[in-house]
């Protein structure tokens, strides 16, 4: 059971791990956005608005150049939302799903192993029980030899090896069920 716990706490960590990185992008494309409106806002500052000549020229510029470069990083803020943390996020809500839905499954299979254990018990406490039984009858023919003992013998014999091929037959269904289960673990935390 040690491997499966392994497996559940790298996957719960993986989930964790998800959770930080989308506020980790969400906090940076918060930043970005403030950063733009702050440089917007500065680029539109009044401040020597009047000023002719070279440096009014020049004053144009730098306030054209601090809104090309708002533009750049509202470029940037959107992409970062559309591009990284959307799908993030949207990842997020498909994992959970898909866990569920593995989680549910896991569930019935490790359901249909325990039945099947279940059968399985049964019918090797059935067999032993026969075979106890065909001991006995065998001890018995042996100090008196009788004609409805020889034909118990024969049922119980039949009655013993049908108990046994139950048996087999109940512990190849738990294999099967347990490779199931196990296959199904696998292929989860892939």
């Amino acid at each position: 059971m040690a491997g499966f716990e392994l497996l559940l706490q790298k996957q719960l960590k993986g989930k964790g791990m998800q959770k930080e990185m989308s506020e980790f992008v969400q906090g940076r494309r918060k930043i970005e956005e403030k950063y733009t409106n702050n440089l917007a806002k500065l680029s539109q500052n009044l401040l020597a608005a009047q000023e002719e000549g070279f440096l009014g020229e020049a004053w144009v510029q730098v306030k054209k150049s601090l809104a090309d470069e708002a533009e750049v990083y509202l470029k940037f803020s959107t992409k970062l939302h559309s591009k990284v943390e959307k799908p993030l996020m949207n990842f997020c809500e498909n994992f959970k799903k898909d866990m569920k839905k593995c989680d549910h499954h896991i569930t019935d299979l490790r359901k249909q192993q325990a039945s099947h254990y279940v059968l399985v018990e049964k019918a090797q406490k059935a067999l032993t029980k026969q075979q106890r039984d065909l001991q006995m009858k065998t001890k018995q023919l042996e100090i008196k030899l009788s004609n409805k003992m020889e034909e118990d013998i024969k049922k119980s014999w039949k009655k013993s090896t049908q108990v046994g091929d139950d048996l087999m037959c109940y512990v190849d269904l738990y294999n099967q069920a347990q490779s199931k289960w196990f296959e199904k673990m696998v292929t989860t935390t892939l």
